[in-house]
Order: structure tokens, then C-alpha cells, then sequence
């Protein structure tokens, strides 16, 4: 069972790690203001969705963290991930730059676009 003093301590300190309000946070992660309003104040207990919500639009955040508090946050493994990713990559070879210059005389004929639900959209010229 979720302690929802120590919870609420923590959704504080996540919300003070990013720099955002209650009425941001509840934007961010798509729920309304009063949701995040009622949790904060004790009057609700986060629900799974809810949960759910946070972890997904904030990775940083260990899941075993926010439920009882053991663990880091941000999330050690995960923030290396995320410092991995921001790393930036190494300039492109000459070669690789001519390459794109002998492409000016080109045309597309074709762009597709993929979305993360499994559709997508086929654009010709």
C-alpha cells in the first residue's frame, strides 16, 4: 500500500526538479488540474493511470522511487541513458558532406512519415 504523505512528498519534489506548477505538470502529463490539485492535497490517492501518466511523460523517474521512495531520483540508469543520448555526435567525414552536395541536383518523389501507433502517411510528389 502507497503511503500517500511520503507520495505526495515526492510528486513535490519531481514537480520542483522540473520547475513546474501543478497546472503544468498536469498538462504535461494529461490530466486535469483538479486531479493533480486533489492528490497534492491528500484528498485522492493516485490512481494506476495516473501513474502511468507520470512515468511515461517523465522517464527520469524510477517507478520503485515514486511508489516508496527506495531507489534515486532522478533514476541513476536512467538519467545515464538520457546522458548518452545527449552526447553530442561527431561531425560527418568530408566524403559524407560531398555526398550530400552531389544530391542538390535531386528531386524527392517521395516522403513517409511513421507514427508511434503503427500508422502512417504517404506523401508524392
Amino acid at each position: 500500500m502507497i503511503n500517500t504523505e511520503d507520495f505526495i512528498k515526492r510528486m513535490r519534489k519531481v514537480m520542483d526538479y522540473y520547475g513546474e506548477s501543478a497546472s503544468s505538470f498536469a498538462e504535461k502529463i494529461g490530466v486535469q488540474r483538479s486531479s493533480i490539485s486533489h492528490i497534492l492535497s491528500g484528498r485522492n490517492k493516485p490512481s494506476l493511470d495516473f501513474i502511468l501518466k507520470v512515468l511515461s511523460s517523465f522517464p527520469e523517474i524510477d517507478l520503485y522511487w515514486l511508489f516508496n521512495g527506495k531507489g534515486n531520483f532522478p533514476s541513476e540508469e536512467k538519467n545515464k541513458i538520457v546522458e548518452e543520448v545527449k552526447t553530442p555526435v561527431e561531425e560527418k567525414t568530408t566524403s559524407n558532406q560531398f555526398k550530400i552536395e552531389n544530391l542538390a541536383d535531386k528531386t524527392i518523389e517521395r516522403i513517409v512519415i511513421f507514427y508511434s501507433d503503427g500508422s502512417f502517411k504517404n506523401f508524392q510528389n
